[in-house]
């Protein structure tokens, strides 16, 4: 695929991926008594993943204060 092809997808993916959550949580968006806000939902995946990645780098550190303590 050319260069500026895939940069101005990857622009407009953005930029329709941001009005998509910006119009979910400023409007009801509601599918068979469901609400569909899509910033709600990204910025809870968000926090489990600042989460996990705090646990992931606890362990790393802990890792390596065992090896360092072997040697």
């Amino acid at each position: 695929m050319n260069k500026w092809l895939e940069l101005f997808v990857g622009v407009l993916l953005l930029v329709g991926a941001i009005l998509a959550a910006w119009a979910s949580s400023a409007y009801s968006w509601l599918l068979f008594g469901k609400d569909f806000n899509l910033l709600h939902a990204a910025w809870i995946f968000l926090k489990g993943g600042i989460f996990w990645l705090v646990i992931i780098i606890a362990l790393l550190l802990i890792l390596l204060g065992i090896n360092d303590l072997r040697e």
